[in-house]
């Protein structure tokens, strides 16, 4: 079985109450630290990757994305997905090689761009065509951004989910969905559900989240901060 076969199987037949937990690394360092915990997979977050290369979220240069990524890959042996944002501009065909060549099993891709919603046909489209080159070989995550722009209505973000399931999506994600709304989004989304999880104790906890309809759960830089914020204190202490 390949990685990518091994991290799409993680993804199928869960039960609610153990939902795919997987820590997002932003360095070796820290994918070896998940690794060594007993994860079964990664998942790179571009915001935490991105601060660790000293940008802002969204301003990190394509090869520098991709090389951090193959960094990561190359330090530990499990399976790992990367957060390549909403694809830089890429062809389908070239950006499923960039993500095969540094190792990466799947990817995120973001249905927004500078802040808008994309039209959400044409980006089915493009996720078609990603799905058409990639085959199997890499598992891909739509993210609707429906919520993170503003849109509250479930039914905006049903829809968009709709049509990247039927363009080859093997799993959607609606970032910053209510917690209170997943029951309603599980039952009408197909497939497997990523959720963002909170790390501060306001949110549910992953295993409530799975209970809640999330198949998988994921925790953007979430976990780059909390690192940097202990680092912080560290400092702090020495000074």
């Amino acid at each position: 079985m390949s990685k990518a076969e091994v991290f799409r199987a993680l993804h199928h037949g869960r039960l609610p109450s153990d939902p795919l937990v997987l820590p997002g690394p932003w360095d070796a360092a820290s994918a070896r630290v998940f690794a060594e915990a007993g994860f079964a997979a990664l998942a790179t977050p571009s915001a935490g990757v991105a601060a660790s290369l000293g940008y802002r979220d969204g301003e990190t240069p394509a090869d520098e994305m991709f090389a951090a990524v193959a960094r990561i890959v190359r330090a530990v042996d499990v399976p790992v997905s990367a957060d390549v944002e909403d694809g830089y501009g890429l062809a389908p065909k070239e950006l499923v090689e960039r993500l095969l060549e540094v190792g990466a099993v799947g990817c995120n891709l973001e249905d927004s761009a500078d802040g808008v919603l994309k039209e959400p046909r044409e980006h089915a489209e493009w996720l078609a065509e990603v799905r058409a080159a990639a085959g199997d070989g890499l598992f891909v995550n739509a993210r609707v951004d429906t919520y993170l722009r503003g849109v509250t209505d479930p039914d905006r973000t049903i829809e968009r989910a709709a049509l990247y399931v039927a363009a080859g999506a093997d799993c959607v994600y609606p970032i910053r969905a209510p917690a209170k709304v997943l029951p309603l989004l599980r039952s009408g989304i197909r497939g497997p559900l990523n959720v963002l999880a909170d790390l501060d104790g306001e949110g549910p906890a992953p295993t409530a989240l799975g209970e809640l309809g999330a198949t998988r759960i994921t925790f953007g830089p979430l976990l780059q901060r909390k690192a940097q914020s202990a680092l912080r204190e560290i400092a702090a202490g020495l000074r």
